[in-house]
């Protein structure tokens, strides 16, 4: 009887120490799941500041384009006219 009560006990303390080990696996787990999900949302910051501030700057140098353009246009359209004058 009293060998059994030992094993009883003894497996009992495994029984414990598993427990224990599986509780610190699954926190462990928990946490690097976390991380992750941290991670991504990190990343998707970083890519929207990313994918915004190259928009801007593409809608800046759009509009200095244009501008160039137009300009270029009405100094031909004022070329036209002087020498239509002239003529």
């Amino acid at each position: 009887q009293k060998a059994i009560d030992k094993a009883i006990t003894t497996l009992n303390g495994y029984r414990g120490d598993i427990g224990s080990t599986q509780n610190q696996v699954e926190s462990a787990i928990r946490n690097l799941t976390t991380q992750a999900t941290n991670i991504k949302n990190a990343e998707s910051v970083i890519r929207d500041v990313d994918y915004a501030q190259e928009s801007a700057n593409f809608n800046k140098l759009n509009i200095i384009s244009q501008a160039g353009s137009y300009a270029i246009s009405q100094a031909n359209a004022v070329q036209q006219n002087v020498l239509k004058l002239l003529q």
